[in-house]
């Protein structure tokens, strides 16, 4: 392995590389495209510094893996995309239960049931709500860039043991197939999570009729809300003076960034908010916004747009605590979105959605 720093390298591989660095030592799952080379990597690298790798049976398999994994303090990571992760989900709701750290990788791709390979970002939804039966949340982290991708699997990997919880790095098709210079973190000797004092698992919450329910719900929420209001991480320009504020997050967030520049550069108030956490959403980002912005648009790369619920949702609960009554579903400014199904949106695509919005051939959608 080269240790070059700001090497060219495959988003996909960073990741692993990354993962490794970060103190990773077991990866199970299941080939699929785009997210393949993360286990192709692990499959060798793993073995080089006395990991354990596995190519389960099924993703199934491979998530129930990491949940044995996990118990016994060793820090976890699988990988996949679409219908993979999909079939992760009962995991991923059993790990969040017992409160066990893991991170899992979603490379997304677009489309429904089987989908497609083309780069998309389509999940949004059912990573940031999670979509597993019960009450929980994982924290979902989007990088814009292979660095980013690198620094944030670590990230993910801190995250996901001091709250005991799932880290979901949602990348997309487009980053994971991509190669950047990256500077990769410095290698960290392994650990195993300390349970308890004596260093053994002692959360067992398994069964069904000896559980106080509403008591560890009580707890859970008391957790959710700090990570809610410590976690909060975003990337945001020109939003204090803006009329406009795009909101996009991953390889949509970085062609947005030139689409801004360049609408500036022309003369236009606009700016934009990158979430690097879609949970917990960046609402703080919103309180730095000029309280005479004329509108949001939502630059994301779905068919339906997901992306621009968290946005009105937040909107409007900024509006109510300034007082406005929120009438009529728009408050206090108006969200637009024009999603642009799959790929990587251009700077020029993202103009033309703004000029839209000007003209008023995109309406609003709240």
């Amino acid at each position: 392995m080269s240790t070059v720093k700001g090497e060219m390298i495959k988003g996909n591989e960073a990741i692993a590389e990354a993962a490794i660095r970060a103190g990773a030592r077991f990866y199970a799952g299941y080939p699929i495209t785009p997210s393949s080379e993360i286990m192709e990597y692990m499959s060798w690298r793993l073995k080089e510094v006395g990991g354990a790798f596995v190519q389960a049976e099924s993703e199934i398999a491979g998530i129930n893996m990491i949940i044995g994994s996990a118990a016994c303090g060793v820090r976890s990571i699988t990988a996949s995309s679409g219908p993979g992760i999909s079939l992760k989900q009962e995991g991923m709701t059993t790990l969040s239960d017992e409160e066990l750290p893991a991170v899992v990788v979603n490379v997304v791709r677009y489309g429904n049931g089987i989908g497609t390979l083309l780069s998309a970002q389509c999940d949004y939804h059912r990573e940031t709500r999670g979509g597993g039966n019960g009450d929980y949340r994982c924290i979902v982290l989007c990088p814009s860039s292979v660095q980013e991708a690198a620094d944030l699997t670590v990230e993910a990997f801190d995250l996901a043991e001091k709250y005991r919880m799932v880290s979901v790095l949602m990348t997309e098709g487009a980053l994971g197939q991509m190669m950047e210079p990256c500077v990769l973190p410095e290698m960290q000797a392994p650990k195993r999570f300390e349970w308890g004092f004596d260093g053994k698992y002692t959360n067992k919450k398994i069964g069904i009729f000896d559980r106080d329910s509403m008591k560890e719900a009580v707890a859970l929420n008391e957790k959710y809300n700090k990570v809610k209001e410590t976690e909060q991480r975003w990337e945001a320009q020109h939003i204090e003076d803006a009329d406009y504020v795009f909101v996009a997050y991953g390889m949509p967030g970085r062609a947005t960034i030139g689409a801004v520049e360049q609408l500036r550069n022309q003369g236009h108030k606009v700016g934009y908010i990158r979430p690097i956490t879609a949970w917990p959403f960046p609402e703080k980002a919103f309180e730095q916004v000029n309280p005479n912005v004329k509108g949001y648009i939502s630059i994301e790369a779905n068919a339906t747009g997901q992306l621009v619920d968290d946005i009105a949702l937040t909107v409007m609960r900024q509006g109510k605590k300034k007082g406005s009554d929120c009438s009529g579903g728009s408050c206090p400014a108006p969200v637009y979105c024009n999603p642009h199904v799959y790929g990587v949106p251009s700077t020029k695509a993202i103009m033309e959605d703004y000029a839209k919005v000007l003209s008023g051939e995109l309406k609003e959608v709240y």
